[in-house]
């Protein structure tokens, strides 16, 4: 089974489990997949998908499109392209004209994230957050296997004015250098860990052998234990990318993997539970995050379960995040009251040990804003229910952990549908977000 195998639009048809698939719905896979990126591999197909039960299979959606991943009329304009057998500049007109309404960087992350250094603008580098840059190494920049909600779709379509990347990991030191507020460097994409391992781990040595005094942690955001955990068995590249963490930890950093398992069936496999045990012994950490998400886990039973498992297996449970405004979120979307519940039903359900989790939170434009419940509160006029939120993370780090209330909305999914309680104009931050990204 560590043989790598991709499928994509170019292939997937060769995929012997979809023979039982009707061609109408092989063709809403070309149809979706024509709009958002598809990719699947191996594994994934064998051993993470149920084929009995494939049309409700949380695995399948998460990397099949489907066809009401697209509104009607969006779907209908590429349908009939390719029935019609459009010439290739049409149908990459439609296609890319579809993308464009699909807010494919959400919350500022191209105009408001991306720094300037000696005049030189790092379009492989986002600074949001005081404490934290993300760093995009260009060879980095796809996955084992694509996630249908990902709200990083555009680094994969072949767009590279959507594009976040870069090579020059020694513009990344000196920048480091240059912010020591900086103590925590984020690898994300894509997934670093599709680089072959010599690579990766090349980048991770230049930053530990910088003597950059402010770094205090390495994370590296993956999917890899998820969907391709024999990156970390393999006789060679296994060894190469163990032998290069234990190498950070050697050098006083601490090593995070912020590994992402939508579903506990990721942690099922003896591959997984395998590998995360030869990630654990490099003395790094494994956090775990995911978005909650409509038809893969929007049950409170689902998460309860996931976070015990992780735990099982000496995994951190980090964050539920909510989809982000973009791509698909029609599809995949719950609204912020009921994911709530969700949160709380499987908050109830386990030990203190699975209650380092965070959540519900969206990544919007002003940071990371966390749902804390729907309290009723006491008024002149009444009581009044709202929503009770809080900055995990903001823009400015004054914001974090100042409590804040919008009203209450049972069909909100973002922060930008909701509205200030109790009569105010605006949020506490709004004024001054408009002077920080004006």
């Amino acid at each position: 089974m560590n043989t790598y195998k991709a499928f994509s639009l170019n292939n997937f048809r060769k995929i012997p489990q979809l023979e039982q698939l009707t061609q109408e719905q092989l063709f809403d896979i070309e149809v979706v997949g024509r709009v958002l990126p598809f990719k699947t591999n191996n594994y994934v197909v064998d051993e993470l998908i149920n084929w009995d039960t494939w049309q409700n299979d949380p695995m399948f959606i998460l990397t099949f499109p489907q066809k009401d991943m697209l509104i009607p009329e969006h779907y209908t304009l590429v349908a009939e392209a390719l029935k019609q057998n459009a010439a290739k500049e049409e149908l990459n007109s439609i296609v890319y004209n579809i993308r464009k309404q699909l807010n494919p960087h959400p919350a500022g992350q191209m105009e408001h994230n991306v720094p300037e250094w000696e005049g030189v603008k790092l379009t492989g580098i986002q600074h949001k957050y005081r404490e934290t840059v993300l760093f995009f190494p260009s060879s980095g920049q796809t996955c084992h296997a694509y996630c249908t909600f990902c709200f990083r779709w555009p680094q994969f379509v072949g767009m590279d004015e959507w594009k976040f990347a870069m090579k020059e990991t020694e513009l990344l030191v000196e920048y480091l250098k240059g912010h020591t507020e900086v103590t925590d460097v984020l690898f994300t994409g894509g997934d670093p860990l599709i680089m072959k391992s010599e690579k990766l781990a090349a980048h991770l040595l230049l930053l530990i052998d910088s003597d950059i005094e402010n770094l205090q942690t390495i994370r590296l955001g993956t999917k890899a234990l998820g969907y391709w955990p024999y990156k970390f068995l393999d006789n060679n590249e296994g060894d190469i990318l163990l032998r290069a963490f234990e190498k950070v930890i050697e050098k006083g950093i601490n090593l995070t993997i912020m590994a992402h398992f939508n579903h506990p069936v990721e942690l099922s496999t003896p591959a997984v539970q395998e590998a995360i045990r030869r990630v654990r012994a490099t003395g790094a950490q494994i956090r775990t995050q995911s978005p909650i998400l409509r038809h893969i886990n929007d049950d409170a039973d689902v998460w309860a379960e996931m976070w015990r498992a992780q735990v099982n297996h000496n995994c951190i449970p980090y964050y539920m995040f909510m989809p982000r405004d973009t791509g698909a979120q029609h599809y995949f979307a719950v609204p912020l009251v009921e994911a709530w519940q969700i949160f709380r039903g499987a908050y109830q359900q386990v030990s203190g040990v699975c209650r380092t989790v965070r959540g519900p939170s969206m990544s919007c434009e002003p940071g990371k804003v966390q749902i804390l419940g729907t309290p009723m509160i006491p008024g002149m006029d009444g009581d009044e229910r709202v929503i009770a939120l809080r900055f995990l993370q903001g823009r400015n780090p004054d914001w974090i952990a100042r409590p804040f209330f919008a009203k209450y909305d049972e069909e909100a999914l973002w922060m930008d549908e909701l509205e200030p309680a109790f009569g105010a104009e605006k949020f506490f931050f709004e004024s001054e977000l408009e002077l920080v990204l004006s």
